[in-house]
């Protein structure tokens, strides 16, 4: 890479990348073997290098959102675990008070703005959170994610055509880990690089290698400065990979094993590891105890889960209409 990272750069990702791999492997074991978790369920595993690099590239007031795949961006943008496990168990000191489930993580506090659970809604969503901040005239930038598949949804060439034209401080993210669901993105369209659909708006956009998070660092912040200057959005492709199915219950039928092996060979969290040993940035010892640090920390937010409360049947109503209704219509 053109761009020296540092050492501490180089750590971090290792532990938020790890951080992020643990918990969502412990989770998907809650689910399956204790049956402790329920309802729908997207793994972030493969794609942790995506959500690094843009946590170097970006400050904490920059707002991201991204669709239902979101445990693995709501955990690096400093959502703790224990609220992230305990929402996936639908207890009530979960992020979303244990109404949202694994969809709808949510954190204001984070700027972290879901977790959505229809396909390509959260691209409106990100335009708005970017009109708001240009609005209020602060230079943040928000971060929007969607797959591969939401790229074939009118949602997205609306909203281009509208944040180019106002140049909004947005950065289109669409990760693309090769499968909508079970199609390919080669069955969807016969435009297969998602990045050129920007030039129809002439909107910049570019291809960034998602399994390097030296990579998305870079084109991230490329992007990020030209949002804050006034210069408008862009529109960035991922080229990633989910190991896992696209959700919990997947067979993955559509794809060999031998390609899922082939790309576990590019395991971001391994070439992170190797910098770092090549680089003599840690010992083996700092290294076994980052992963022992992480190990406990997945271990508190079960334990965190298991022992935290049901939400009360007073809740049910709750946060679904707004409080104080009476005067918010008027009728002569």
């Amino acid at each position: 890479m053109a761009k020296k990272f540092t050492k501490d750069t180089y750590l971090y990702w290792y532990e938020l990348m790890q951080l992020i791999r643990q918990f969502e492997l412990r989770a998907e074991e809650m689910y399956k073997m204790a049956g402790k978790i329920r309802g729908f369920f997207h793994a972030y595993v493969g794609q942790e290098a995506i959500a690094a690099g843009c946590m170097t590239a970006t400050r904490l007031e920059d707002p991201y959102v991204t669709g239902y795949r979101d445990h693995g961006l709501a955990i690096a943008k400093g959502m703790s675990p224990q609220s992230c496990m305990a929402e996936l168990y639908g207890k009530a000191t979960g992020c979303a008070k244990g109404k949202g489930g694994s969809m709808h993580f949510f954190g204001k506090d984070n700027y972290f703005y879901g977790g959505h659970g229809i396909v390509g809604a959260q691209i409106g969503t990100g335009a708005g959170l970017a009109f708001a901040e240009k609005y209020k005239g602060t230079d943040n930038v928000c971060l929007t994610f969607f797959g591969d598949g939401a790229a074939r949804q009118g949602m997205l060439h609306e909203v281009l055509n509208m944040a180019m034209t106002w140049k909004l401080p947005v950065i289109f993210i669409c990760e693309n880990n090769q499968y909508a669901m079970g199609t390919s993105v080669d069955r969807t369209s016969n435009v297969r690089d998602i990045y050129t659909l920007a030039d129809a708006y002439d909107m910049p956009g570019a291809p960034v290698d998602g399994m390097h998070p030296e990579s998305v660092h870079e084109e991230v912040e490329r992007a990020v400065k030209r949002a804050r200057e006034g210069g408008g959005p862009t529109l960035l492709e991922m080229k990633t990979y989910r190991y896992k199915g696209h959700s919990i219950s997947d067979p993955q039928k559509y794809r060999t094993k031998d390609e899922v092996e082939e790309y576990k060979m590019r395991d971001p969290i391994e070439m992170v590891l190797k910098t770092i040993r090549d680089g003599n940035m840690a010992t083996e010892e700092e290294i076994a105890a980052i992963n022992a640090r992480i190990n406990a920390l997945v271990d508190d937010s079960v334990k965190f889960a298991e022992e935290s409360p049901w939400p009360d049947d007073s809740e049910v109503l709750k946060d679904v209409y707004h409080e104080d209704r009476e005067e918010l219509f008027v009728l002569d």
